[in-house]
């Protein structure tokens, strides 16, 4: 009798693995208990959960830097989210790290994010005191919303991967860095693209480090990161490239994120989103269906922020002319 497929995907990774990789074999598992598959991992059938979901659809019709641009070259979320994977994975790969742990956290890290990007999520955090973060909406979105029933590790990455997240796995810490890189990166590539921004004013003292093109500072990045981490139960940058990471991180929050003339109509997405949710919290028998059936579990805020941070930007636009915009009055009868 030949040994079952995913049984020898567990050789293989007792075999080829890295002492610090995790092992798929050994997850906590998920909060509700299902049938194991004959030929993927359970990390391999995260992986498809996500896919396969409802909000990794919306991802790309969600904000990265600029809300809904015109043009077809400018990263969304989704698009993000796919680089963010490519680059976890290289870099997973190269440490001999488990590349399916990895691709299922990339590819969910990013559920929760609210429309209109960082703009959204500062509002609805701003709207609750705090209580709302993109990276624990993901999860709710995993657990709650979609009830995906994702494994303890999957959801601790997509928990942790932000800036100063705490992941207990090498992946999800891996997953952590290929998301600052990609964003980073890709969102220079759009600002020099929308001319907000110029290669020539990028900090002397960063790209010296980092390289002076889009391709040379990612590549120069996974090479660094690998080579500080190979062999170590940690993952790292250099000091020198840590520094001028966080240095272009800066420049892009001085230049771009916060003060460039694609963000002025972030005021606007700001009070849209405002309205909206004092909307709907004065008037939750408005909320849809599945929304509306959350409230008997959870505070009628929650579910709100449940409903407009599921929102992608251009049907939040529509909800709010919607509910908001006069419409003019036809009389069909005699056409």
């Amino acid at each position: 009798m030949s040994t079952p497929v995913k049984d020898v995907i567990y050789e293989i990774e007792d075999k080829y693995l890295s002492p610090y990789a995790f092992k798929s074999r050994d997850t906590a598992g998920r909060r509700v208990f299902v049938e194991e598959c004959k030929i993927r991992t359970e990390f391999q059938r995260d992986r498809d959960r996500i896919i396969h979901s409802k909000a990794f659809r919306r991802l790309k019709h969600k904000t990265q830097v600029f809300l809904s641009p015109e043009g077809d070259h400018y990263r969304t979320r989704l698009t993000h989210t796919l680089e963010v994977s490519s680059i976890a994975r290289t870099v997973g790969r190269a440490l001999r790290l488990n590349e399916d742990l990895i691709e299922a956290i990339a590819m969910g890290h990013d559920l929760g994010h609210t429309p209109f990007g960082h703009a959204g999520e500062r509002t609805l955090s701003s709207l609750t005191g705090g209580a709302f973060s993109h990276n624990e909406q993901s999860v709710r979105v995993c657990e709650v919303l979609e009830k995906l029933n994702l494994t303890a590790e999957v959801l601790d990455g997509i928990r942790e991967h932000r800036l100063n997240g705490k992941p207990k796995t090498l992946e999800g810490r891996v997953v952590c860095y290929a998301d600052r890189i990609a964003y980073v990166n890709h969102d220079i590539d759009d600002g020099i693209r929308a001319g907000l921004i110029s290669e020539d004013n990028l900090p002397e003292e960063c790209v010296s480090v980092l390289g002076r093109t889009h391709r040379d500072r990612i590549n120069n990045l996974v090479y660094n990161l690998v080579e500080n981490s190979a062999g170590k139960p940690y993952i790292t940058l250099s000091a020198e490239f840590e520094k001028a990471l966080d240095g272009l991180r800066r420049y892009m929050f001085e230049h771009l994120y916060t003060k460039s003339e694609a963000k002025t109509e972030e005021v606007k997405a700001k009070r849209l989103i405002e309205s909206l949710f004092a909307y709907f919290v004065n008037s939750p028998d408005e909320l849809p269906g599945l929304y509306k059936n959350m409230l008997k579990d959870y505070d009628v805020k929650i579910v709100v922020c449940d409903y407009i941070a599921a929102m992608s930007d251009r049907y939040a636009v529509k909800v709010f002319s919607d509910i908001f915009i006069p419409k003019g009055w036809q009389n069909t009868k005699n056409i």
